[in-house]
């Protein structure tokens, strides 16, 4: 009697969590915490994989060897290979940390568009693939915002005095 009284509140324990991650898994909405700590590990991804293209831009300018460099809008090499590793590296770190989120993600935007329909504007989709994922991703994140996990956020709340 006592060995099936425990099956029955196992199995209402289990049947219990199982409607809990049903729940979970088919509700259209997420808690703030989830959506906040998805934001910050979208910003991280999509920040260090964009670093991983601007740091060897960033060894390209401080090398001794002559700039190659996609020439752009009539700006010199070296002008644009600045501005592209710019906003690939420094406006991409800016992101991870959600410091100037907002206004970091401009520079990416505009350097992706640009790869996008100059630099690859006769290609086929497949070059331009990867650049539209950062486009429309730090397109999502100006949109959205950092998030709760930001010094962004830490900064608005320092200086409207909320907690």
């Amino acid at each position: 009697m006592i060995l099936s009284g425990s099956k029955q509140t196992a199995n209402s324990s289990s049947n219990h969590l199982s409607k809990y991650f049903m729940y979970r898994i088919f509700n259209p909405t997420s808690s703030r915490n989830m959506r906040d700590a998805g934001t910050l590990i979208f910003r991280v991804i999509i920040g260090l994989l964009l670093i991983s293209h601007g740091f060897p831009k960033l060894q390209k300018l401080l090398g001794e060897e002559p700039i190659q460099f996609a020439s752009v809008f009539g700006i010199s090499q070296s002008t644009s290979l600045f501005l592209a590793m710019a906003a690939e590296f420094f406006c991409a770190l800016l992101v991870i940390f959600g410091l100037a989120t907002r206004i970091a993600c401009i520079p990416i935007i505009i350097t992706m568009a640009v790869i996008v329909l100059s630099i690859h504007g006769d290609d086929p989709l497949n070059k331009k693939e990867l650049p539209l994922l950062y486009l429309f991703s730090y397109g999502y994140v100006l949109l959205t915002g950092p998030g709760r996990i930001s010094l962004d956020n830490l900064i608005y709340k320092k200086r409207s005095g909320n907690r």
